[in-house]
């Protein structure tokens, strides 16, 4: 499966923005995706996951509450809401798929396929 994560930009803090990560091939409704994101000197880190069926997802303290995933299987994308800015949500932001993959998979190492990553910048 191939990833195309788009939606990101400036934004103010406090504001909000939609991310969107469109996958390719009829099996992307098999695919559990996850959000990374990656800050200047930094380490990819865990954002959000979501179950290949859309059932379940979770996310990192850091994002829970402002943070909200959800996929439309027929359109071959998941989208994350991101509400309620903050600078510290700058960075580069990346996609992830694999398949069939468990709600548990929160390390870049467990996923497959990878997006090019989509800049959200939060000025204060």
């Amino acid at each position: 499966v191939q990833l195309q994560a788009s939606g990101g930009g400036l934004v103010q803090a406090g504001g909000s923005l939609r991310l969107s990560c469109a996958g390719s091939g009829r099996t992307f409704s098999s695919y559990t995706v996850g959000w990374f994101r990656q800050a200047p000197g930094k380490e990819r880190d865990f954002v959000a996951v979501i179950t290949w069926s859309g059932d379940s997802s979770y996310y990192a303290d850091s994002v829970k509450g402002r943070f909200t995933l959800s996929r439309d299987n027929a359109k071959n994308t998941v989208y994350l809401r991101m509400n309620t800015l903050k600078p510290e949500d700058t960075a580069v932001y990346y996609c992830a798929a694999r398949s069939y993959g468990s709600i548990r998979y929160l390390s870049p190492d467990q996923y497959d396929y990878w997006g090019q990553g989509t800049q959200v910048t939060v000025s204060s």
